[in-house]
């Protein structure tokens, strides 16, 4: 009985949200009073507009999270575009340009300059968002396109009229709930005052220009053999938001740049493509604090306190060792980090990565690059991620095997002739496969007895960073410490050649403005770092259900690859792990599990690997605890008996409370492949009938593809109606009765409290998530 009310009621909410767009709302009028952009306007736009508007793929390039990306304006050029012939100019906030006409000269047009009507272009699209609401929770008309695949339109002033008649529902803020009345008149009263932007640099703490001034003594210091290592170090700390001491919500974050300006005079920023680009003159490494409005794709905290910089001289500096010369910054150079680096020990260098792996393995697709399907076209949605501990890893203790490798080792993408890139692939691929034979003898050799459950690095027992689970999200991926949820179809075991290769590839000699040669060679190079690291977790199986497993890896299309791309698989090797069953990998998945219990941040997930009668999390609050375990059946669903599977996003939160307190799920859809080999046909190769859910007690991910909020006591009927689902419009009931669609009167709130629970919970990780990817479900 009660499922056929629910199902009326449902009924009546769809046939209302189906109703057409109301006319055109009156505005309201600007408030009277003068409007300050840092107490009254700043908090808006963080709140309203940057969650679109605040990575390289924002619309238009129009950016929001500093007063510097209102003035620098709009460009009608992407800067994703894998189709072009010649690399664009980059257009870097702070680096590429610093005053309004040199953006201008880059042909930025801007949003804040009056017309003759006295209106400037974000007033008008302002203007057009408030008079064209939609429906409260309706779903967006299918003319509306969202998401990475719309083609932005990017109108000037005198184009803006067309833009209106063309697009009367596409106004500012996009596609989403319209904003409030006061919201909205004191932006327009800002833009009737003329746009005055009265935003001042934060001061800096004395005990944070301290460490500043002793940073950057430390890493400008005179010797071949500290400068060397100052360079190493800033090509792997660009990307850090580095704080000196946690001091939750008000800890302050810094940058590392290279700057043609010494340490005690104005930062000025060395604007090349890359970190590791060609520059002629001296080169100082600086450390300059950021103002802008913290973005959570971008938002990559690593801490530097005496404790790390301890560190760093124990590990590069303990033992004598000299460069002979420093290395420049040519073609080979940036091409071959384990040559131009030769001179630092190995351990070094991999320890320190090791430190710092779950940074490490962030940069890979976090940062500034905002579509990442460079990186994430060719990985599991789930997989674990181990590492070679330097005691056992042939590059670390074997000079002699390490000046033989480090040749191979270069990688492709410095050159970008289009014309030379088949050529210039093939060159890389060839040496690749030499590399290979080169490292499997090797270890035959000097591990005859095979790869061991001791040649993983444990962390010393205590470092976390050790294990790692990442989730990918279609064009974007997360990563977390420990060992997460069921066991994955694939693990990689990454030794210091995968590691710093992989780094070099993807995050150092990568550039978003690129052409087509530059990425292509990147997305293949990946491909095969991808297969080395799973074939390298292969050597701890016996070797004669090695081919078993690579073949389930790579079924279908995978053939291909393996035949004429990838390097043999070593079937020969003995493996020294002993096992009792015939299915190895699920025996080395538990072994893991138990041997590495001590450092592993989720030992025990009773969400996704629960094996008692209670599954939830200890130390939670009763209501918590019984939502964790009517929650924990989530994990197991599969197409099958659970159709509802078809149609949930990739990242879909769950928020969830009960009187003044909520809690956060993510729900991670895990689509199965045949493999992930290619660049496309991704569609043609999804296994939809194995699609699984993972359920992690918290915020994952930078892009949430929607919202369902519901009262901790709704819980259950949220479940039951979720497994009735077996047609489209059964799912859209679902998504009205407990959805927050873009749409909803309340989408603002429960965003804003979703990125409260998070900056509460985890105040060094918080940022201003992203909603371009948020579904019209």
């Amino acid at each position: 009985m009660k499922a056929h009310i629910l199902v009326g009621i449902l009924t009546i909410f769809a046939a209302v949200a189906c109703r057409q767009a109301p006319e055109p709302q009156p505005l309201p009028l600007p408030i009277p009073q003068s409007v300050s952009f840092e107490q009254d306007i700043k908090p808006i736009l963080d709140s309203r507009c940057l969650a679109c508007h605040g990575c390289f793929d924002a619309p238009c390039q129009l950016k929001f999270e500093s007063a510097q990306g209102l003035q620098r304006g709009a460009h009608h050029l992407e800067v994703y575009n894998g189709t072009r012939s010649e690399a664009q100019r980059p257009t870097r906030l702070g680096i590429d340009a610093h005053t309004e006409q040199q953006w201008r000269e880059l042909g930025f047009h801007s949003v804040l300059n009056e017309d003759e009507q006295g209106q400037s272009l974000l007033y008008k699209m302002l203007q057009l968002g408030k008079k064209h609401p939609f429906p409260p929770n309706s779903k967006l008309p299918d003319n509306i396109e969202l998401g990475i695949t719309r083609q932005n339109q990017c109108p000037t002033d005198d184009q803006f009229d067309t833009y209106a008649k063309q697009h009367p529902q596409e106004g500012m803020p996009l596609g989403m709930a319209a904003l409030s009345d006061q919201e909205y008149a004191k932006l327009a009263a800002w833009l009737e005052q003329g746009a005055p932007l009265d935003t001042k640099p934060r001061s800096i703490s004395q005990a944070d220009a301290e460490q500043i001034q002793q940073w950057e003594s430390y890493l400008n210091q005179s010797s071949k053999e500290r400068q060397l290592v100052a360079r190493w170090l800033y090509e792997h700390l660009f990307l850090a938001h580095l704080y000196f001491a946690d001091q939750g919500q008000k800890t302050r974050f810094f940058t590392l740049l290279r700057s043609s300006t010494p340490p005690g005079q104005p930062v000025q920023p060395i604007a090349t493509a890359q970190p590791n680009g060609p520059y002629e003159g001296a080169i100082y490494y600086r450390l300059q604090a950021i103002d802008d409005t913290l973005v959570h794709k971008r938002h990559i905290a690593l801490l530097l306190d005496e404790a790390k910089r301890e560190r760093i001289e124990s590990l590069f500096f303990a033992n004598d060792w000299h460069a002979e010369q420093l290395p420049d910054y040519d073609y080979h150079a940036r091409a071959n980090p384990f040559i131009t680096f030769a001179a630092i020990p190995a351990d070094a260098r991999y320890q320190f990565m090791l430190d710092n792996a779950e940074y490490f393995v962030r940069t890979f697709i976090r940062g500034p690059v905002c579509r990442g399907q460079i990186a994430t076209d060719v990985i599991r949605d789930h997989f674990w991620t181990l590492f070679q501990s330097p005691e056992h890893d042939l590059f670390i203790t074997h000079p002699d095997y390490a000046e033989k490798a480090a040749p191979l080792l270069g990688l492709p993408g410095q050159d970008d002739d289009l014309l030379e890139a088949g050529t210039n692939w093939f060159t890389y691929q060839e040496k690749r496969n030499r590399y290979a034979e080169l490292r499997t003898e090797a270890y035959r050799q000097y591990a005859p007895k095979g790869a061991a459950l001791e040649h993983i690095w444990d962390g010393e027992g205590v470092n976390s960073n050790a294990l790692l689970t990442i989730f990918r999200h279609h064009d974007n991926a997360s990563v977390q410490r420990g060992l997460f949820g069921k066991l994955p179809q694939t693990i990689w075991w990454m030794d210091y050649p995968l590691l710093e290769r992989t780094y070099y590839e993807l995050v150092v000699n990568f550039d978003v403005f690129g052409n087509l040669a530059h990425q292509l060679q990147t997305r293949l190079y990946f491909d095969l770092i991808r297969n080395g690291s799973e074939q390298n977790l292969l050597r701890l199986l016996p070797p004669q259900h090695r081919q078993h497993y690579l073949e389930q890896w790579y079924q279908g299309t995978g053939l291909l690859k393996r035949k004429f791309s990838y390097v043999p698989m070593d079937s020969q090797s003995p493996a020294a792990v002993q096992y009792q069953t015939d299915k190895p990998y699920t025996e080395l998945g538990q072994m893991l599990l138990d041997q590495f219990a001590d450092i592993n941040t989720f030992e025990q997930d009773p969400l996704n690997r629960c094996q008692q009668k209670v599954c939830a999390r200890s130390g939670q609050s009763p209501w918590i605890q019984q939502a964790d375990q009517q929650l924990a059946e989530l994990s197991n669903w599969r197409l099958k008996t659970t159709p509802a599977l078809h149609w949930l996003p990739e990242v879909t939160l769950l928020r969830v409370h009960q009187d003044q307190e909520q809690t956060l799920y993510s729900l991670l859809r895990n689509r199965a492949h045949s493999n992930v080999a290619f660049m496309l046909g991704e569609s043609l190769r999804h296994q939809e009938e194995r699609d699984s859910l993972t359920l992690y007690p918290g915020l994952l991910g930078s892009y949430p593809n929607f919202i369902f909020d519901l009262p901790a006591k709704s819980l259950p009927l949220w479940l039951e109606t979720m497994k009735g689902v077996k047609t489209d419009k059964d799912f859209e009931q679902v998504v009205h009765a407990f959805g927050i669609r873009r749409t909803h009167p309340k989408f603002w709130q429960v965003l804003e409290a979703v990125q409260a629970w998070h900056l509460q919970q985890q105040p060094l990780e918080a940022g201003v998530l992203d909603i371009n990817r948020y579904k019209n479900l």
